[in-house]
């Protein structure tokens, strides 16, 4: 059994070492799910800073960022998601969200349970709307989006240069309420 709860700050190096795994795998079979190159040099700093500095943050107050984590049976991160603040002063009503599944968990419906967790506390916290970008070409997080009430409310294609492939944005949302 996966267990979800809020990630704490005494999270973060189990966090970033997963995120690290994750940013690994970027662009293996072909998919990728951020939009940057393969690395394995583990999570960038300013992404770290991003995540520490966001957590931190009240939600409410520019910057702020609330995560999950599903830990599996041997109490490592199996997937994570993420909300955050938009960086627009007038869109407060809205929030972003972010997540990733591990390779070997994937397809058994963790993601389901982290979108399901997610909208839920936001739908209690009075937000309008969520709201995520995914690439073009990630047609399973797509699907999965889909299945949890998103709609595609635009495409950017050609938004990204990766290894000298296009790579365009889906912009996805649901209303909540």
């Amino acid at each position: 059994m996966i267990l979800i709860r809020p990630a704490t700050t005494s999270d973060l190096p189990a966090l970033f070492a997963y995120l690290g795994d994750q940013l690994a795998e970027n662009g293996r079979e072909g998919v990728l799910f951020q939009p940057l190159a393969p690395t394995l040099d583990g999570v960038p700093p300013a992404m770290r800073e991003r995540f520490a500095t966001g957590m931190a943050t009240p939600v409410g107050q520019p910057g702020w960022r609330h995560v999950w984590i599903a830990i599996d049976a041997a109490g490592a991160i199996a997937g994570h998601i993420d909300l955050r603040a938009r960086p627009e002063p007038a869109c407060s009503h809205r929030t972003l969200l972010g997540m990733g599944v591990r390779h070997d968990v994937r397809r058994a419906g963790l993601g389901t349970r982290l979108v399901q967790e997610a909208l839920a506390w936001a739908r209690a916290r009075g937000f309008a709307w969520v709201d995520l970008e995914v690439l073009s070409q990630n047609h399973k997080a797509r699907a999965l989006y889909v299945r949890s009430g998103f709609v595609e409310t635009g495409e950017v294609p050609d938004l990204y240069r990766i290894g000298g492939v296009s790579v365009g944005e889906v912009s996805m949302s649901v209303r909540l309420g």
